[in-house]
C-alpha cells in the first residue's frame, strides 16, 4: 500500500469520528498536548479542531502537535486536523496485499 492509499484508508476511518480536541486562543498548553497523547494512544486516529480565535494558522498548529506528540499529520481540511500514531501510519504504508 502506498502512502496515498494509506491516507485514503485513514481518512475513511476518520470520516465518522468527531473532533475530540479543540485548540483555541490559549494555544498549545501542556494539558492539550498530554490529552492528545492519551487520545492517540487509546484511539490511534484523532481529529483536532482549531478554533477561529486561535492566534496561529492551522498548519502551524498541526506541525507543532505532530512534533510534540510524535504523530503523523494525515490531513488538514479547513480548521480540522487528522492525526495518527506512527505505528498505524507505518503499518498501513508498508502493508502488502
Amino acid at each position: 500500500m502506498t502512502e496515498k492509499e494509506a491516507k485514503k484508508e485513514i481518512m475513511r476511518r476518520a470520516k465518522d469520528i468527531s473532533a475530540t480536541l479543540h485548540v483555541g486562543k490559549e494555544g498549545l498548553k501542556e494539558g492539550v498536548l498530554e490529552e492528545l497523547r492519551t487520545q492517540i494512544k487509546a484511539h490511534r486516529i484523532v481529529k483536532v479542531k482549531v478554533l477561529p480565535n486561535s492566534e496561529s494558522e492551522t498548519a502551524d498548529i498541526a506541525a507543532a502537535l505532530s512534533q510534540a506528540t510524535d504523530s503523523v499529520i494525515v490531513d488538514i481540511r479547513g480548521n480540522v486536523v487528522v492525526l495518527t500514531d506512527k505505528r498505524t501510519w507505518t503499518s498501513l504504508s508498508e502493508k502488502k496485499f
